[in-house]
């Protein structure tokens, strides 16, 4: 794990103004063809054909009843289409505003990510096509911290008799056999020092608790984020200690809209219209 450097702007404040750096004055122009806030995950489709992805926050959508008090929880249903990109995002990030806005923002900075992926190759990482950073070898001499119920990493890690751990919201998520690694999210400044690896879901960045974690885990921790909702330019991420990220590259955004609305999932459109990234810092030769 990278040493952390301490920023004053949030994650995702930081990749936005890197994209703006980036798309210079062409970041202006792109607008949200389409959006589609699926049961699973959250898709958008920009005016140049750039897709984007994230997890949609399911958890959240009980508070969100069909009266005008609650209208605000949700984002602009209806007139989304037409929206300045940027303008989008720089409106959801505002402090305060929900998890629902947040997750159609990420998707949103996917797509601005892919665009920029797409026009300028990086230079400072390498993105690794159909790969998946949790595609590795755990040994019981490793301890690891999962957090989110990740639910083909934690069968692997039972079977292959590796100490873990699971940080989870919902224990509803969690199988018998898989509580009594279960441990509550208020412990988490107790159980990632603990670990030689972290691997986090993505949505801690929709819930704004990825920096905690990470200034809680170790200098040597290999710390690994994966999921949809990081499929944006990583070097926020690297920056405070992220070692790989695991993220989704849109290939087809009308296809993967499509399967989205109709309450798809990973096993829906991997391989059919998006497929699994890996990015890694480029090591000095």
């Amino acid at each position: 794990m990278n040493s952390i450097n301490f920023q004053q702007e949030s994650i995702l404040n930081e990749v936005l103004n890197q994209l703006k750096e980036s798309l210079a004055g062409e970041i202006n122009e792109l607008t949200i063809e389409r959006a589609v806030i699926g049961v699973f995950f959250t898709g958008v489709k920009l005016s140049n054909g750039q897709g984007g992805i994230c997890a949609t926050p399911i958890k959240v959508m009980p508070d969100a009843v069909c009266c005008s008090s609650s209208t605000g929880r949700m984002p602009r249903a209806g007139s989304l289409k037409g929206r300045l990109a940027v303008g989008l995002v720089q409106e959801a990030l505002q402090e305060g505003d929900t998890a629902l806005k947040k997750a159609l923002a990420i998707a949103v900075l996917s797509a601005l990510s892919a665009t920029v992926w797409a026009i300028y190759p990086p230079h400072d990482y390498v993105i690794e096509r159909d790969a998946d950073p949790l595609d590795r070898n755990y040994s019981p001499d490793n301890k690891v911290v999962v957090v989110g119920a990740l639910g083909p990493l934690l069968k692997k890690l039972r079977v292959g008799g590796v100490p873990y751990r699971i940080l989870e919201m919902d224990t509803s998520t969690l199988k018998p056999e898989e509580m009594p690694h279960f441990w509550p999210p208020e412990k988490a400044a107790e159980a990632i020092p603990w670990a030689d690896i972290v691997v986090s879901t993505g949505t801690t960045l929709i819930n704004d608790t990825l920096e905690g974690l990470l200034m809680a885990a170790r200098p040597d921790t290999d710390f690994i984020v994966v999921g949809p909702s990081a499929s944006i330019l990583p070097g926020p991420l690297f920056a405070r200690g992220v070692d790989s990220v695991g993220g989704v590259l849109v290939t087809d955004a009308d296809q993967l809209l499509d399967i989205l609305g109709e309450a798809g999932a990973g096993y829906h459109f991997y391989g059919v219209c998006a497929e699994k990234i890996t990015l890694r810092p480029r090591k000095d030769s």
